[in-house]
């Protein structure tokens, strides 16, 4: 035998070899050495076992279970070296635990064993005992740095009916006694039990992270997330769940055919702008509605598309709802990985199910906003004529009869009770259009400045406890109360500087709020003249403590230096001058 001979080598002619490669990664599997912690012996063999058993059974998490049970059968044996080898269903190693093998032996070796040559005769029912495995007639020899192995001990571990995996045990001083074989049986019995609990525990903790990851696309796509995002965030959560290397979404697209439109993870790049194939398992996938399990893509000949070769196990999951295909989950694996299960299918495909009933109700919902903004601009529409242009209408006839009266020679002072009636409905008439044209911005534009400053001093009575006063002034006298001068107030300072003036009395009622401990708080409002020549001032004067002598936290005022400055103003903030209290002024120019 050459010093190059590896254990698959060997493997293929009957290998006997129970070493993994520590560290090492091999084609279609998991391996690990064994760091249970030890169970204590009392002596008594039934007590020791029970011990064990209750040791195997009290681990959830399927890794944890290996251990113990690899590390409780060679204690209780006396077994030198110990393993279970983990099958698939052609008796290939997924997962390889072992114990008492050297760190250094166990890296020299190259593969874990498969279930062939004398580990092929361990029964499903029952265990192989042999005081020398080396004589055993299926024995074919060892790899290169396998530790010599004599005695040998053999058992199945199985989940209902199926084989699991195999229990290794060898290098017994003395040989394995028909009381090892037993306690083997007994202890594989309990492993079976605590293995299929926690696969169920892992399965359910998989539901729950599915369940969790549909709820989040849920509220994304509610909660009006772009298309875009809510599909990379779907491909994402579901690699990252379902322990894919790659994750990738297929919809339809032109002519009805699928295209790979994003995709996440290992080779995602080559895999974007890919077209399915018609008839192509993820064609079928969306037009039956039925997810699909291949256990390697790179092994099937029935694969057209080349970049889909180069991964292995795959999983298509729908996504549908009431039976609209909007598209195909496809999930991917690198060759050699562990292939995905049905219950990874069930899971997924009830992600993909959830994804596509939250894209069907965002689109819903997105033509329910279309559907109320056709609404809204009829009702518009509807104002605008019942209410504008019948009232210019109306004022038209009425200019039409001062024309005509005038032109018969009527005196001026008869026509003019006319005009001032046909004068005050061209307001009317532009009060009325100023209303719509503000419903069609933005909540807060499409409120005076007048009204969003009393709406302001409501606000700030939870925090101070009391009503500011609230004062607004145009020119220096108070506003009418027809809504002209409103109208004019508005006119004046314009959309943005509107935006400023509350901004500063927000901060000013704040900061009396919070630091003036105040029995008054007045806010006044001043707007002179028109354009660049005309200025609107704000202040903020309260009857509190006053300024203290150092003041840490500067960014509310900061922010209000900064506005002013944006429009070439100033900005104050001192002692009132009745000589208690705060004056906080804010004055810059018209647009």
């Amino acid at each position: 035998m050459s010093d190059d001979t590896s254990v698959t080598d060997l493997i293929g002619s009957g290998d006997d070899g129970l070493v993994p490669v520590a560290g090492t990664p091999f084609t279609g599997g998991v391996m690990s050495d064994s760091h249970a912690n030890p169970v204590p012996l009392t002596g008594d063999a039934l007590t020791d076992l029970l011990d064990a058993i209750l040791a195997v059974a009290s681990e959830l998490e399927l890794p944890a279970v290996l251990n113990r049970f690899v590390q409780v059968s060679a204690e209780l044996t006396g077994a030198r070296y110990g393993a279970i080898n983990v099958l698939d269903g052609n008796g290939t190693s997924t997962t390889f635990v072992y114990t008492g093998i050297p760190t250094a032996v166990a890296r020299m070796m190259k593969h874990a064993p498969h279930a062939r040559g004398v580990l092929g005769q361990i029964p499903a029912v029952g265990a192989l005992r042999l005081d020398d495995l080396r004589e055993h007639p299926a024995f074919q020899g060892w790899p290169s740095n396998h530790p010599p192995m004599g005695s040998f001990l053999g058992a199945s571990v199985r989940v209902g009916e199926h084989v699991f995996g195999q229990l290794y045990l060898s290098e017994k001083p003395g040989g394995f006694t028909e009381s090892d074989e037993q306690t083997v049986i007994a202890l594989a019995a309990a492993t079976g039990v605590a293995v299929e609990n926690a696969q169920l525990y892992a399965e359910s903790a998989r539901r729950e992270h599915w369940l969790r990851a549909g709820q989040e696309i849920t509220t994304m796509l509610l909660e009006g997330i772009d298309e875009e995002d809510a599909l990379a965030h779907i491909a994402a959560t579901a690699r990252a769940v379902a322990g894919a290397d790659t994750a990738a979404l297929a919809l339809p697209g032109v002519g009805g055919r699928l295209f790979i439109e994003l995709a996440d993870g290992h080779n995602a790049e080559e895999l974007v702008g890919v077209a399915m194939p018609e008839h192509g398992r993820a064609w079928t996938v969306m037009t039956e509605g039925h997810g699909l399990l291949t256990p390697s893509l790179s092994a099937s000949r029935n694969v057209k598309v080349e970049q889909m070769r180069a991964f292995g196990p795959a999983m298509f999951a729908p996504l549908q709802t009431s039976g609209r295909g909007v598209g195909v989950l496809i999930l991917l694996r690198r060759v050699g990985s562990l292939p995905f299960e049905e219950s990874d299918l069930t899971t997924a495909e009830s992600f993909a199910a959830q994804a596509a009933l939250a894209f069907v109700l965002a689109e819903a919902r997105h033509a329910q906003d279309i559907a109320a903004l056709l609404d809204e601009r009829e009702r518009i529409a509807r104002d605008l004529h019942d209410m504008a242009i019948q009232q210019l209408f109306a004022t038209g006839m009425q200019l039409e009869t001062v024309r005509r009266r005038a032109a018969r020679g009527v005196e001026a002072s008869e026509l003019t009770s006319i005009v001032e009636e046909a004068l005050d409905n061209v307001d009317s008439s532009v009060r009325e259009i100023r209303t719509i044209v503000h419903a069609l911005r933005d909540p807060d534009a499409a409120t005076g400045l007048v009204e969003r400053l009393r709406r302001e001093a409501s606000l700030a009575r939870t925090g101070l406890g009391f009503a500011p006063s609230l004062v607004v002034t145009l020119d220096g006298a108070p506003l009418s109360d027809d809504g002209l001068d409103e109208d004019r107030l508005d006119e004046r300072v314009g959309l943005a500087l509107t935006d400023d003036v509350v901004a500063v009395v927000r901060e000013g009622l704040a900061n009396a709020a919070r630091h003036a401990h105040a029995q008054s708080v007045t806010v006044r409002v001043d707007v002179r003249g028109q354009g660049p020549l005309g200025s609107v001032r704000v202040e903020v004067e309260d009857d509190g403590v006053g300024l203290p002598a150092q003041r840490d936290r500067r960014s509310g005022t900061g922010n209000l230096a900064s506005r002013a400055r944006q429009h070439g103003g100033t900005f104050t903030i001192g002692a009132a001058p009745a000589g208690r209290g705060t004056l906080l002024s804010w004055q810059v120019a018209l647009d």
